[in-house]
């Protein structure tokens, strides 16, 4: 390891969470990106991995897409928190997400959900602020509804790359307790089909 850099010792499930990152980080490098994701290249200079075997695995199109679904994903919220400035966003399954600091307006409170693993892992590359926190929970352990502050001006959830994990019932569920728990909430996420 080197001195200065994060050590991943991750699932095989939880390091694909790598692939967006490097596709975001490697794309905002080049000319005319249309993402500027400055806080994916910090983090990627911070972790101790060979990138490299990324590109050996992802054809170059897989890049495009995951800075084409964060771009999306980034408007989508962008329009949110236009109408209310001071909203909760949870990024259920976050990842080493990098899009508050893409989206921030200043007021916006935001929540990154994943496996404990995962958070710690995060913590360590991406600190906590008083207005992005983590929680330390799996997207179905459901007492993490109650880490959620400040839902009085609006609540916006992002689910990206995750859902396909799962099975359909699962999905179902979730989104039914979802719109049980965070009325007059809305959710951006990403599906595949059969």
């Amino acid at each position: 390891m080197h001195q200065d850099k994060t050590t991943t010792n991750l699932s095989a499930i939880s390091e694909t969470l790598l692939n967006p990152l490097w596709g975001r980080a490697k794309l905002s490098k080049e000319n005319n990106s249309v993402l500027n994701d400055k806080k994916a290249i910090e983090v990627v200079e911070h972790i101790d991995y060979d990138f490299s075997t990324l590109d050996k695995k992802l054809p170059f199109e897989s890049n495009l897409v995951f800075v084409a679904r964060a771009k999306q994903f980034d408007d989508k919220i962008r329009a949110y928190i236009a109408k209310y400035p001071h909203a909760s966003v949870i990024n259920l399954v976050a990842g080493l997400e990098t899009t508050f600091y893409r989206i921030d307006n200043g007021t916006v409170y935001w929540y990154d959900l994943d496996l404990p693993a995962v958070i710690e892992l995060r913590k360590q590359l991406i600190p906590e602020t008083d207005r992005a926190r983590c929680i330390a929970k799996s997207l179905f352990d459901l007492s993490w509804y109650e880490d959620i502050e400040n839902v009085e001006n609006g609540v916006f959830m992002v689910s990206c790359g995750v859902l396909a994990f799962f099975k359909e019932s699962q999905v179902k569920q979730l989104f039914l307790s979802l719109a049980d728990n965070f009325p007059d909430s809305e959710i951006v996420f990403d599906a595949a089909s059969r």
